[in-house]
């Protein structure tokens, strides 16, 4: 070694089982599945990689367990991108909170 010099290390990540559409949104090959869904499913619940697989049979170990490396190496970005989902959803469900008033005139104009 060099000193006073310092020596930087590059290291390129792959995530082969994961792939990028058109909008930069990380999914898990060609499926239908964001990465963030099942990030959220491991976050939210707890669900380990055989919970998760369990629970989509039709993704392969290594999609499942690429999507949770993905998810770990982008952690802070992830999950800020699920407290923004889930204050989103807040706001919907506060905002159309009907009275029981309301829900049943509602019933009364149903045929």
């Amino acid at each position: 070694m060099n000193p006073g010099r310092e020596f930087v290390m590059s290291s390129l990540i792959s995530y082969p089982h994961i792939t990028h559409d058109d909008k930069g949104v990380a999914r898990i090959g060609r499926t239908r599945y964001k990465v963030l869904h099942l990030a959220a499913e491991h976050f939210h619940h707890g669900w380990s990689g055989e919970e998760l697989l369990r629970q989509h049979a039709d993704l392969r170990p290594e999609e499942v367990y690429a999507a949770l490396a993905y998810f770990y190496d982008h952690y802070d970005d992830m999950v800020a991108q699920l407290q923004a989902s889930a204050e989103a959803a807040d706001a919907l469900r506060t905002a159309q909170r009907l009275s029981r008033a309301e829900l049943l005139a509602r019933k009364k104009d149903i045929p």
